[in-house]
């Protein structure tokens, strides 16, 4: 018997940022049990050239990434989503299409590192740390028990990782 392939949209206003990370990154670490989308309300129509840099520094293929509407995702030839997470304020906010087959929902929001205005070193900052949140936030969802966890239980799995942040170095500090 084959392992179910779960489905997953990460949704954001621009999809330039926050949701292209979120793709990324679930489909290096879902290892064939999860596939990876996303989509934005509003999309900018090319991925920020900060976020195509992060991911390269993090050795990613970033070819194939690009900024679309969420619309792709509810139209009738869509791959049927079996999560869809909002990594941001204005997405969480906003009134999602009605997806087919009802998946689970959490709102994960990171901070837009596209709206960090300042040096090229302070949005370069900006973009590791949205990327370095999405990976512990990600990480932790790929290895949840999915098939052993009620719904109750699997929508407060994925509520709490959505209130989790990562821990740096100033925190270990004593």
């Amino acid at each position: 018997m084959t392992e179910k392939i779960y489905n997953v949209l990460f949704l954001c206003t621009g999809n330039s940022a926050r949701s292209i990370f979120a793709e990324s990154l679930i489909n290096r670490f879902g290892r064939g049990k999860f596939r990876g989308f996303s989509a934005g309300s509003h999309p900018r129509g090319e991925v920020n050239p900060f976020t195509i840099l992060e991911l390269k520094r993090n050795n990613y293929i970033v070819d194939d990434l690009r900024s679309k509407d969420w619309s792709e995702f509810s139209a009738e030839d869509a791959p049927e989503m079996d999560f869809v997470f909002t990594v941001c304020d204005k997405a969480a906010a906003e009134m999602c299409p009605v997806w087919p087959g009802q998946p689970m929902t959490a709102h994960w929001g990171i901070k837009d590192p596209a709206g960090v205005e300042g040096s090229e070193i302070e949005k370069k900052a900006a973009f590791v740390k949205a990327f370095n949140e999405l990976q512990n936030r990600i990480s932790i969802f790929v290895n949840l028990p999915i098939a052993s966890l009620d719904k109750l239980k699997l929508q407060e799995q994925l509520d709490l990782i959505g209130n989790s942040t990562p821990k740096t170095s100033k925190d270990t500090a004593a």
